[in-house]
């Protein structure tokens, strides 16, 4: 039995959600939610395997979500569902740990084969997004054995640019990263040079290779 958690932060489309899914006997909807940390505090009083959860979530929700359901709970599936067919978006969802995704303004039918699908970890994904993830595999894998990581370079960045290169490990472009950190483009250019400069790197997936000296920080 697939048991799923549905998140959407309006109730009305979740609940409408949970009851097309409701319908087939193999889907059974524990509970639905409107934010990321409802979610989170229900699921760890069910025996849910699965959260459905809008991409749209406000302040990048469904990305932590993700990422903490997949810390936590990694038995559990995470489906983003609304996805903007976006390659740079789509690739940060599946490189937080989501086990598959749902694009925008697909037919009920094919969301219910890809709840099926991320069920039984056979994610639908199309082949350029499984190239990109391969690609990007292979590239952060070259960088790591090419390159010896200087824990001073990291110590020298402020905090926004910290933030910024975060969110390139995630994946997002300038104009994304603008938008989540609400300043302008050109800001986030200027940081990106900055980034590229103390890191001595010269290109974004070389940068995002120091976010592994960033968590080491924080855990110390």
């Amino acid at each position: 039995m697939i048991r799923v958690i549905v998140v959407h932060q309006t109730k009305l489309i979740a609940n409408i959600i949970a009851s097309v899914l409701s319908e087939e006997p193999d889907i059974h909807v524990v509970s639905t939610a409107v934010t990321a940390e409802e979610a989170l505090g229900t699921l760890e009083l069910s025996n849910c395997n699965m959260v459905l959860a809008a991409a749209n979530l406000p302040d990048g929700g469904a990305l932590s979500l993700t990422e903490a359901v997949t810390a936590s709970h990694p038995n559990t599936n995470v489906l983003i569902i609304g996805v903007p067919k976006s390659e740079s978006v789509i690739l940060q969802y599946v490189m937080a740990g989501a086990a598959g995704y749902v694009l925008k303004d697909v037919p009920v039918e094919r969301l219910l084969d890809n709840v099926r699908a991320a069920h039984q970890d056979e994610a639908l994904v199309s082949p350029t997004i499984a190239a990109a993830l391969m690609n990007q595999v292979a590239e952060l894998a070259q960088i790591s054995t090419q390159y010896t990581l200087d824990p001073q370079a990291v110590a020298d960045l402020t905090s926004r640019e910290r933030e910024v290169l975060s969110l390139i490990g995630d994946g997002l472009t300038n104009q994304e990263i603008a938008e989540s950190l609400f300043i302008e483009v050109g800001t986030v250019k200027n940081h990106v040079h900055n980034i590229l400069k103390k890191l001595d790197v010269n290109s974004r997936e070389e940068a995002a290779s120091y976010l592994s000296l960033l968590d080491d920080e924080v855990e110390s």
